[in-house]
């Protein structure tokens, strides 16, 4: 049994059966791509939004618990009062040479304190002396070369060579009794000495020293100092060995005539 409406043959009533189909199915067409593209672009803005370092991720940023740290108290030794040992001072010991060595003249230094502080003992200022012959001004650096003996002054900075401790000094020779008299040799002058006794040794005199050195006082020669000694200007005066004694007295003078003149005549 066929239920189907009997279908109009009339041209006009299909025309206007399609107008009204068309009618009912336009407008819901176009609600469906509207709302299509709407909910693209709330999909496009929710992604950008939701980017990195977009202002959404402060509203769904899941909050970052920080973590509790838990101290745990240790045992602290109270710390127990230690006396201080007090720093002895140490005396720094000078070096010992075994050898002459080099010496940089400092602020404040002359000979005799030179010689105290290298143990130089009492020829060391003769000893710098001999090893320090002067040689004038040093043109390059202005120092003088060696020591001036008329004048032994030392210039910091300057450079000399210094005794080693225990250094002897060479042994004094005997003037020849051949020289010519008046000859002029050189001396040094050493420690204890005196004018008396150098010119003992020269066979001079003191007056003579005096003259030829131009000395003005005889007392103020310097341990070091040069002079030019007239030898042999005196004959030496034999002396009497030490272990000679003199005659007893203990004798008995008598006189006898002799030729009629008295003499006398030693009798025990």
């Amino acid at each position: 049994m066929n239920n189907r409406p009997p279908i109009s043959s009339s041209p006009s009533s299909s025309i206007s059966s399609y107008r009204k189909r068309r009618k009912r199915g336009g407008p819901n067409i176009i609600y469906i791509i509207a709302g299509v593209l709407v909910l693209g672009g709330v999909i496009l803005l929710i992604a950008w939004l939701a980017g990195p370092s977009k202002p959404i991720n402060t509203f769904f940023a899941t909050e970052t618990s920080t973590p509790t740290l838990t101290f745990t108290p240790t045992s602290t030794s109270t710390p127990t009062a230690t006396a201080t040992a007090t720093a002895t001072a140490t005396i720094t010991p000078t070096a010992t040479f075994s050898t002459p060595f080099n010496y940089t003249v400092q602020a404040g230094d002359y000979l005799e304190i030179i010689a105290k502080n290298y143990n130089l003992g009492e020829d060391g200022i003769e000893l710098i002396m001999l090893l320090n012959p002067y040689g004038g001004i040093n043109e390059i650096t202005g120092f003088p070369i060696g020591i001036d003996r008329q004048n032994p002054n030392i210039l910091p900075g300057q450079v000399i060579t210094l005794p080693n401790p225990g250094m002897l000094l060479p042994t004094a020779t005997t003037v020849p009794a051949d020289l010519p008299k008046g000859q002029k040799e050189e001396y040094i002058v050493k420690s204890g000495d005196s004018l008396g006794r150098i010119a003992e040794l020269f066979n001079s005199t003191e007056d003579d020293i005096i003259t030829e050195n131009g000395i003005t006082d005889p007392n103020a020669i310097r341990v070091g100092q040069l002079l030019l000694i007239p030898v042999n200007m005196v004959t030496p005066t034999a002396t009497r060995p030490p272990t000679s004694t003199t005659a007893p007295d203990s004798a008995t003078a008598t006189w006898t005539p002799v030729n009629g003149q008295p003499i006398a005549t030693n009798t025990p």
